[in-house]
């Protein structure tokens, strides 16, 4: 029992939560620039390039007739499909950059606090020259 009674405790700390509501907001944020890189960037890529849709560019390895979509060019043999690992790699990119974005601006905030000066109260001084004037008083 005393094993289940300490996984509790560590589910239950703040970090623990916190981890798992970034890795569900994250795979969240993983489909959004999949559709970003899939659905709008390659498709204008693709058009600048002579309508070329990268998640159909391969090498054929296995005497393939040229022209077959990915998924045919697979069925009749060995391909090294390079497009879609392109389309990766620009995924990986910009959910790289918006995470370094979001770093540095937290990373800013923090530096912020930081420099922010601490309320002024009273000196030492001063604090004992009202204690000294309220002892005279009485």
């Amino acid at each position: 029992m005393g094993f289940v009674k300490e996984f509790k405790e560590f589910a239950m700390k703040g970090n623990v939560m916190d981890m798992a509501v970034g890795v569900i907001i994250g795979g969240a944020f993983g489909k959004i620039v999949s559709s970003l890189v899939d659905d709008i960037l390659m498709p204008l890529v693709g058009k600048v390039l002579g309508n070329a849709d990268f998640t159909n560019l391969y090498v054929p390895l296995s005497g393939q007739e040229a022209g077959l979509t990915l998924e045919k060019a697979r069925e009749a043999g060995s391909v090294f499909a390079y497009g879609q690992f392109c389309q990766n790699i620009i995924d990986f990119l910009i959910v790289a950059f918006c995470i370094f974005l979001m770093i540095k601006g937290m990373n800013n905030l923090n530096k912020k606090k930081e420099e922010e000066p601490a309320p002024a109260g009273p000196t030492q001084e001063e604090l004992l020259g009202e204690i000294r004037d309220l002892l005279k008083n009485k």
